[in-house]
């Protein structure tokens, strides 16, 4: 995303996702997720894989209480890199869906690795819409363990979209996530609401489980 298309976003989405280690801040939102929903019933066991590292949601709720956790940091190959944690209270206990966004090697991009492991990557396609909203879509998505390094089949793959506006009424960001395959339609999704603090990284750090165990040095 150019500079111009930045600036056509709104001002409340621009300082989000501006976060980042030059702005020094990290932002923390809080609300509920009106419906976290599933496709058909053949998904669920890959969710229920992909539930094991914090991957996809396993599981289904309606006005569930939800945290989502932007902080900033060096990773262990220098890159900068920002948390994108988030905790869904759902009945029988709290689940997490981590990914972390790291700026490609050029500057010029941003891939986004899934999971505790960041086993699968795929580089993000960001989008200013007229109402000012943030579109997200994915791109093809490579699993990465050990020597392996391999496309993800569409057959198995979700391309994922993301929209995130700011409603003036209520001061509330608003979230809708939805992960598509290209044959067996909708996989999972999520919508709901937020509002975010912003802290000082200095003062606040990196928590400790906020960063994934292993990380991932293959762009």
């Amino acid at each position: 995303m150019g500079d111009a298309e930045f600036e056509r976003l709104h001002p409340e989405i621009r300082r989000r996702f501006s976060v980042g280690l030059a702005s020094g801040e990290l932002c923390v939102g809080q609300g509920v997720m009106d419906r976290i929903w599933h496709g058909r019933a053949f998904v669920k066991p890959f969710l229920a894989v992909g539930g094991l590292r914090n991957i996809l949601l396993p599981r289904t709720g309606r006005d569930v209480p939800f945290r989502i956790e932007n902080v900033p940091y060096a990773d262990s190959f220098g890159r900068e890199t920002v948390t994108f944690v988030r905790t869904f209270a759902l009945p029988g206990g709290p689940r997490r869906f981590d990914a972390t966004m790291v700026l490609g090697p050029g500057g010029d991009r941003v891939l986004d690795y899934l999971g505790t492991h960041q086993h699968l990557a795929s580089d993000l396609h960001p989008s200013a819409e007229p109402d000012g909203s943030l579109l997200i879509t994915s791109g093809e998505h490579r699993f990465r363990e050990g020597p392996l390094d391999v496309r993800v089949p569409e057959l198995l793959g979700g391309r994922a979209e993301v929209r995130e506006s700011f409603d003036e009424r209520t001061g509330r960001f608003r979230i809708d996530v939805r992960v598509v395959n290209r044959y067996f339609g909708p996989l999972f999704g999520y919508q709901g609401s937020f509002t975010a603090a912003y802290a000082d990284v200095p003062s606040r750090g990196v928590r400790a489980g906020l960063r994934p165990v292993r990380e991932e040095v293959r762009a």
